[in-house]
């Protein structure tokens, strides 16, 4: 499932209109209309807004979504792997964190060097309830 499709589909279970969505969450009609078209990429900040519109967790909001990233069988984007291999930082990662890592993008594009993708997991970390440490 997209995340175009999961937003969609939560909006449809809640029976809810794209108004109802889009102020509960504080973002314009045409941008909720375009997350759920697939035309553009919610920030962090726009995903965990939405999770509280409807009222489920971030992690809840996200976990039915595939982001197209490689399979855990696949290679590593560039970054991750040095991050992944990194002896004080990798071993904080575990094949879980590394394998949803793998499929992130960020504002349309994918992270790039080692300290992009460790800022992400410190971030989503912190956001995704049970993950601190």
């Amino acid at each position: 499932m997209t995340l175009a499709e999961r937003l969609r589909e939560l909006r449809i279970q809640n029976a809810k209109r794209l108004k109802d969505v889009a102020d509960a969450a504080g973002i314009s009609v045409p941008y909720l209309s375009d997350l759920e078209r697939g035309r553009t990429n919610p920030s962090m900040d726009t995903l965990q807004a939405l999770a509280r519109a409807y009222r489920i967790s971030l992690q809840d909001l996200i976990a039915p979504v595939d982001f197209g990233g490689p399979s855990s069988s696949g290679p590593l984007p560039p970054g991750l792997a040095e991050l992944a291999a990194d002896p004080v930082l990798g071993p904080q990662l575990g094949p879980d964190w590394i394998a949803s890592l793998s499929r992130i993008e960020l504002r349309g594009r994918r992270p790039r060097t080692k300290d992009d993708w460790y800022e992400i997991f410190l971030h989503l970390r912190r956001v995704i309830p049970g993950e601190q440490r």
